[in-house]
């Protein structure tokens, strides 16, 4: 028991250190989810604004499938919230560069991503784009909350530009420019802005700078249908909608939007529905259970081996094999059996030759020396010709001993360590 206390030790320890990790995971409330994810309850997420909708009888639900194949019939609003683009270019870098505060995460052109999910989440692609824009042209909605200031075939579809906001600019109040259905019961809002919106001449502002007066979010008509694009993120995260009448926006906007549902599209951060077993178990952190379960395994298979000096066999075992050893040793000098021992051991190490030799086990003497030697190994070759020689000529205990003790060291020269052993002079001279 002592000698297994060390490890009883590291894996009380290795335990404690897992249990605690699944402790704060599990305390960062989904912090595993992306910026602006719906699963995501900290302060970047926007679980706060799908629950808000949610309890106030808006029919919410999240999309957990690509856009490639749109429902004609169904009147769904699609909601894009800080999705990548396929396409997406800087028009003018020199003005994002000089607006850009390397400080601030709200700040960056790439949209921030936790972990594993720098893989996972998907742009919007282009056969996506396509069918979404067919969808909103059909006279559908759509909500698209935009990170950055990039350029997009999206926007270039809407005839929208972007320009960067000045990101040293604090915290901004935004205020509706008219009396719409989306602003109703909005005075104002409070949000940190990242682009503001050129808009073709039949938009819709429906929040602007109150200071600037420079629009930062419009209804935006496409075909038969429309788009609410908002320049500013913050705006749907958890940490903003307690602010102001930001809360109320959204409710007045996605009610004048239409009759919904509205579909989050948590695609596009990286929750699909064609999850594997594996992606499931790094998901729910299922893996941290199978790690456990490992480490056990680990522990269990080290555990079996003690430390410190080997303990001697059993007095039972150790008499048992040494009366057993006696007892053949026996047999043999009394029945005269000392040349089939001798052909049984030349025998033997003709199979352990011949595996050297690249030669079946079953081949002759002769064979094994010859193959023995065109392999360069002279040596094997000339003390197998020798051992077999004596083999046939072993008539004594001294005789039988004496072979086995030459078959012994010839054996181990098959894989000579530290230098070449040389065939020794009484093999040669036999």
């Amino acid at each position: 028991m002592r000698d297994r206390f060390p490890l009883l030790v590291v894996g009380g320890l290795v335990l404690v250190a897992l249990l605690g990790n699944l402790l704060l995971k599990g305390a960062s409330r989904s912090g595993f989810a992306d910026v602006l994810s719906t699963y995501r309850a900290s302060e970047g997420g926007a679980r706060a604004l799908y629950l808000l909708l949610q309890e106030s009888g808006l029919p919410v639900v999240r999309r957990s499938s690509d856009l490639q194949v749109m429902d004609k019939d169904s009147s769904a609003t699609v909601v894009l919230l800080a999705v990548d683009v396929s396409g997406s270019r800087e028009d003018d870098p020199d003005e994002t560069m000089l607006a850009v505060d390397r400080g601030d995460d709200l700040s960056s052109e790439d949209v921030p991503s936790e972990g594993l999910n720098f893989l996972k989440a998907q742009r919007l692609s282009e056969d996506e784009r396509e069918k979404l824009i067919e969808h909103v042209k059909a006279g559908h909605s759509l909500v698209y909350v935009v990170w950055g200031s990039r350029e997009n075939p999206l926007l270039d579809a809407m005839k929208v530009k972007l320009s960067k906001v000045d990101t040293s600019l604090p915290m901004r109040t935004l205020v509706p420019p008219l009396s719409t259905p989306y602003t109703l019961g909005v005075e104002r809002v409070e949000a940190k802005v990242q682009s503001f919106l050129e808009l073709p001449s039949d938009a819709v502002p429906v929040l602007q700078d109150a200071q600037l007066e420079q629009p930062v979010a419009a209804v935006v008509p496409l075909g038969l249908g429309k788009v609410l694009v908002v320049g500013a993120p913050e705006l749907a995260m958890n940490q903003a909608l307690a602010r102001a009448d930001n809360a109320q926006f959204w409710l007045s906007t996605l009610r004048a939007l239409g009759p919904g549902p509205y579909e989050f599209s948590e695609f596009h951060h990286g929750f699909t529905d064609q999850r594997s077993i594996i992606d499931f178990a790094r998901r729910y952190g299922l893996q941290f259970a199978v790690a456990q379960l490992l480490l056990g395994l680990g522990l269990w298979s080290i555990s079996l081996k003690r430390f410190g000096r080997p303990r001697p066999p059993p007095e039972s075992v150790r008499v048992g094999a040494t009366d057993a050893l006696f007892a053949m040793s026996r047999l043999y000098r009394e029945g005269g059996h000392q040349p089939f021992a001798a052909g049984l051991i030349a025998k033997g190490l003709t199979q352990d030759l011949a595996i050297y030799a690249g030669l079946p086990a079953h081949s002759s003497a002769p064979a094994v020396a010859e193959g023995l030697l065109a392999r360069s190994r002279e040596d094997l070759s000339q003390g197998l010709r020798a051992i077999v020689r004596r083999a046939e000529e072993t008539k004594s205990d001294k005789d039988l001993q004496q072979l086995a003790a030459r078959a012994a060291e010839l054996r181990n020269r098959i894989h000579p360590t530290g230098r070449l052993h040389a065939p020794t002079a009484s093999a040669e001279e036999s």
